[in-house]
């Protein structure tokens, strides 16, 4: 009996250490995966950085030198002072914040409607809109041109900014009602007992709970709102209202003059700095907030 009862010991031994083995070995397969993954995304942004140090001549030098010896860092200086970037840094970060804030607060108003409210198509219309994320921007570019060309908004800010007050994100409004649709009930109807009205329950109750949901949402307008390069270049002719992006391409160089590409590089290197800071600021919340999206029905 003794005898047995070590031998099944040792069996049962032998089957964890397997399995330890078994679940070290997949953790090492998927981290290797994931720094693989990891360098291959990352090779770009550091030919970026690194060029953005080199001398004009020694940007498409090959075999490439990654690590530029002396860094020309007065690249950043020169770039910034060939064209008036300070102007256009003013021009997108006030696109930007606007843009951001009308996104939000639209989106979020509709999705809370979706969400909360029962009316006659209710569920017709959150088809069409979830419809309209398979509709190519391009296919709507010249109606939209000939309608602010009539209302004769050509050359303002106007056409990058008052669309968003129409809840024109349609993933923003699904991302958010699916948060809205997990917070229970019983804190709306806690609080009109309390004698809030629908403002003050959707400010105060509401939105604290779809924190994540509306992080989420920031960062992506965000990023949408200071890399937008198209809009600018459709919408904008007076150089003084330019932003970064067609700041940037104006190192593009015209019919006789030569790109500048280790300038275009600096400046690219500034303007993804932002990204990367807001991102890493609001990482945890951006990815709760992605993460929880369609886990409520």
């Amino acid at each position: 009996m003794t005898a047995r009862l070590e031998t099944t010991l040792v069996v049962a031994q032998r089957a964890r250490r397997v399995r330890r083995a078994k679940a070290v070995a997949s953790r090492t397969a998927a981290y290797v995966v994931v720094i693989a993954g990891a360098v291959v995304l990352l090779v770009p942004f550091f030919w970026m950085v690194s060029s953005s140090l080199k001398e004009l001549q020694d940007v498409f030098a090959y075999p490439p030198v990654w690590l530029p010896i002396p860094p020309q860092w007065h690249n950043y200086l020169d770039a910034w002072r060939a064209v008036p970037f300070g102007r256009y840094l003013a021009n997108t970060v006030f696109v930007t914040v606007l843009g951001m804030f009308a996104e939000i607060t639209s989106c979020t108003l509709v999705a809370y409607g979706f969400a909360r409210y029962s009316f006659p198509g209710r569920n017709a219309l959150f088809f069409i809109l979830l419809s309209t994320m398979m509709l190519p921007y391009h296919v709507t570019l010249i109606p939209t041109y000939m309608i602010w060309r009539n209302l004769k908004l050509l050359d303002t800010f106007d056409p990058l900014v008052l669309p968003a007050w129409t809840a024109w994100g349609p993933f923003y409004v699904f991302l958010l009602r699916q948060f809205f649709m997990g917070v229970p009930r019983d804190l709306e109807e806690a609080a009109k007992i309390d004698g809030a009205n629908v403002l003050q329950t959707f400010a105060h109750v509401m939105l604290p709970q779809i924190k994540p949901a509306l992080l989420a949402v920031a960062v992506f307008a965000f990023r949408g709102y200071w890399n937008n390069f198209l809009g600018p270049l459709i919408y904008l002719n007076s150089m003084s209202k330019y932003t970064l992006t067609l700041g940037m391409y104006l190192f593009m160089g015209g019919v006789n003059e030569a790109p500048q590409w280790h300038w275009l590089m600096a400046m690219s290197t500034v303007l993804a700095v932002p990204m990367l800071v807001t991102f890493f600021l609001a990482q945890r919340y951006f990815i709760e907030g992605i993460s929880l999206t369609g886990l409520n029905g």
